[in-house]
């Protein structure tokens, strides 16, 4: 059985979590920055700028769009996001996971598969 996390291991695990977010590192009027609006942009962890940077660099193109190479590189990459998230979500098929641009595309597309006619 799992003993439960103590106080100071929860802020250690806090900080070290913080430390993975860049813009988290600044200060604001003398204090550690709070980010609360994430509902609309979401501070990113390192990883995830590093990796945005590299395909930008090196990939960027059209999924699903070309038969050339940046295409095909582009297109493994989405699609191997969307069998990551397949089996984290443990999802049966890739099919059941659709990607949108937002949370505001992704409500109205639940919304509308409720109330159009089947």
């Amino acid at each position: 059985m799992n003993r439960p996390q103590q106080s100071s291991d929860f802020g250690t695990a806090i900080a070290n979590c913080r430390n993975d977010f860049p813009a988290l590192k600044q200060s604001v009027n003398g204090h550690p920055l709070t980010y609360l609006d994430s509902a609309a942009s979401a501070q990113q962890p390192t990883v995830v700028i590093d990796t945005v940077a590299r395909y930008q660099r090196e990939d960027h193109a059209n999924v699903h769009r070309g038969v050339h190479t940046l295409s095909g590189r582009a297109t493994d990459a989405y699609e191997g996001a969307r069998d990551k998230l397949c089996k984290f979500v443990n999802a049966t098929s890739r099919t059941e996971i659709v990607l949108t641009s937002g949370t505001t595309e992704a409500i109205n597309l639940v919304a509308q598969s409720f109330c159009r006619p089947r």
